[in-house]
């Protein structure tokens, strides 16, 4: 019988090689040491300022009596990501990206909840932390970010509440803040690209997501949550040419739109034109159609145009959408290309959404858009890529 010793015998191999990252994962963490700490620092300096310094018996002496900032996660007033919230909206011209909502959804024609769209999506976006692995960025380190609360939207009048919402977002975009729009129904669509194009001596494009073409001139005698393109597009600088309609499809999409936007010339690509073709190709397409020969170009997100599995709460959920690794993909390549007039998400509906899964990617649409157009330079405004 052959001796069996007591102790294990050491492994007589290879010596042991460093981590075998993947390709994307190895820059991501060759990236992050670059990223610094001044913000971080800055937020932990404000928290025990005016938050006051923890108890004796807490041994971390970053951590405030009063949560303030970040952390924990689940405690703090729910403002978008724990932005400061800008009571005075003359200052939003301060930060680099102003958030606003528009609860609204007076447009909706079938499933209503959406006014509770701005409240779900700030609630889930406690949850996210500032900084992304994959795409190489925290937030907190490169810009600054506020949200300016809510317009005052009147329930009962759709016309005087896009008056409301036009005059908000323009001002946000004519202080040089970066607006982030929470809706809210897709109505809005056209009071939001007319508060920017207000704002342009030259041509607006649009990037829509969406399932349904939302070109109809009216739905049930009014402008509601199926017509803003059609008004959009009526606006003297913003070419129905250079609207750009990405996932349309599925047996909710009136022929009345799709009558305007073949007159008009616009340009729709479906889901299975879209994977067919690759993601990157169809972005391309759309970045072709949208900015041609345009000044700026508004990217408005409806949450339906991803799969229903994956939205629950929206008023017209539709079977055959996006995925979201393909849509978030879609998202990265736009916002990287070229700098955007701002953006838009819309249709969440909060009454019908299971575990907040609807409200977490319309957050998580947002801080890809954000987190892409400040790795490529153009957050903040004027930097130099």
């Amino acid at each position: 019988m052959p001796f069996a010793p007591s102790h294990p015998v050491p492994h007589e191999g290879p010596p042991r090689r460093g981590p075998r990252h993947g390709p994307e994962a190895a820059r991501a963490v060759e990236i992050e040491r670059t990223l610094g700490h001044a913000g971080r620092d800055a937020e932990i300096a404000r928290g025990l300022e005016m938050g006051l310094p923890g108890a004796d018996s807490i041994v971390d002496r970053t951590i405030p009596t009063f949560s303030r900032g970040e952390l924990p996660h689940f405690a703090g007033i729910p403002t978008f990501m724990k932005a400061p919230f800008v009571e005075d909206v003359r200052r939003c011209g301060e930060y680099d990206v102003a958030i606003v909502g528009a609860p609204f959804d007076g447009g909706t024609t079938y499933r209503p909840g959406t006014r509770f769209g701005p409240k779900g999506i700030r609630d889930i976006s406690l949850l996210y932390g500032p900084y992304s692995f994959e795409l190489g960025v925290d937030l907190r380190e490169s810009i600054t970010m506020c949200d300016v609360g809510d317009v005052f939207t009147i329930p009962a009048n759709i016309e005087k509440t896009f008056d409301q919402i036009t005059k908000a977002v323009s001002h946000v975009y004519a202080s040089g803040a970066f607006p982030v729009v929470l809706g809210g129904d897709h109505s809005i669509g056209y009071p939001t690209s007319r508060g920017v194009a207000e704002n342009l001596d030259g041509k607006l494009g649009i990037i829509h997501f969406d399932r349904h073409v939302d070109t109809q001139e009216t739905d049930l005698d009014e402008r509601m949550h199926t017509t803003p393109w059609f008004h959009a597009t009526d606006l003297p600088n913003v070419p129905p040419e250079n609207l750009v309609q990405i996932g349309i499809g599925g047996w909710q999409a009136p022929r009345p739109g799709v009558e305007v936007g073949r007159d008009r010339g616009t340009t729709i690509m479906t889901v299975t034109d879209c994977v067919e073709m690759g993601i990157e190709a169809a972005a391309e397409r759309a970045l072709e159609v949208a900015w041609d020969g345009a000044d700026a170009v508004w990217l408005s997100f409806d949450v339906d145009c991803l799969d229903a599995a994956f939205v629950p709460g929206t008023g017209w959920p539709e079977p055959g959408g996006f995925l979201p690794r393909e849509v978030l993909k879609f998202i990265q390549l736009i916002a990287d290309a070229r700098p955007l007039a701002g953006i838009e998400i819309v249709e969440c509906s909060p009454p019908y959404d299971n575990a907040e899964i609807t409200a977490l990617i319309a957050c998580r649409v947002i801080c890809d858009t954000l987190g892409c157009l400040v790795r490529s330079g153009h957050l903040p405004k004027g930097r130099v890529s």
